[in-house]
């Protein structure tokens, strides 16, 4: 007899997702929601997108919430745990998805300081900052799922510092999953290859089709392509796999 049960239910659990306004961060939450979990978003700036985002999560009958910041900011990031602290009772999940990347091929030789700092402030200091707000306050059992990408682990000319702040999401990841084993909580990143997103959409059409020929599936992620193994990641039938990279990118990139 088959059970009419979801196969990954998540009711009474709690999360926290950044970057939530929109494409990826927005389907994770909404894919959280429907396997039953309670979910509070970050964003940095688009209110009526993030405010459209909470109502649809409400619509699966959990818990839903949004908390502007710049979480490259310290004081922006506890601000955003601070909330989780009065809407939930514990903090289960934590889905660390905000990030930048310039659709603008830059050598490195040629690149301004300033897109360096920008990048890495937005890609890997609010990482730092806002995983480490997760962990402090995280359940035995909690998950801890951050995004990298292929360029991480092969790397991308002209696009070194969106690389170089991808690799070091995947670097910590394997010494944080030692840290946080004996407290029950996994640690691990899904990297993504092209996801048809806003960011996507910036790359010029002939650039795109070209991309789009070089992947064996024939055509880039769709959202839910990537959230759903993000909420694998954060369900008990992930429960003995931590300090991995899941790579999503139908093939693109065959890294171990």
């Amino acid at each position: 007899m088959t059970s009419s049960l979801p196969l990954i239910d998540l009711t009474g659990r709690t999360a926290v997702v950044t970057g939530g306004s929109r494409g990826l961060g927005a389907a994770t939450a909404k894919m959280l929601a429907r396997a039953g979990a309670s979910v509070g978003i970050g964003y940095k700036s688009r209110e009526a997108q993030a405010m459209e985002v909470v109502r649809e999560l409400k619509e699966f009958n959990v818990e839903a919430w949004a908390e502007a910041g710049d979480l490259s900011r310290p004081e922006d990031a506890k601000r955003l745990f601070e909330r989780a602290d009065r809407e939930f009772d514990g903090l289960d999940f934590f889905v660390g998805n905000a990030g930048v990347w310039s659709s603008q091929p830059v050598a490195l030789a040629d690149m301004e300081e300033k897109q360096w700092r920008e990048t890495l402030a937005c890609n890997i200091d609010s990482i730092f900052y806002t995983t480490k707000e997760a962990v402090s306050r995280m359940r035995t059992g909690g998950a801890v799922v951050l995004v990298s990408s292929t360029a991480g682990q092969r790397g991308e000319a002209y696009h070194g510092d969106y690389a170089a702040s991808k690799g070091a999401i995947i670097s910590l990841v394997k010494g944080l999953c030692v840290e946080l084993g004996p407290r029950g909580i996994t640690v691990n990143t899904v990297a993504p290859g092209w996801i048809d997103t806003d960011m996507a959409r910036a790359v010029e059409a002939e650039e795109m089709k070209r991309i789009e020929a070089s992947i064996p599936r024939g055509k880039m992620a769709a959202d839910d392509d990537v959230a759903g193994p993000i909420v694998f990641l954060c369900s008990s039938m992930a429960r003995h796999i931590t300090g991995e990279v899941l790579n999503v990118n139908g093939g693109a990139v065959l890294v171990g």
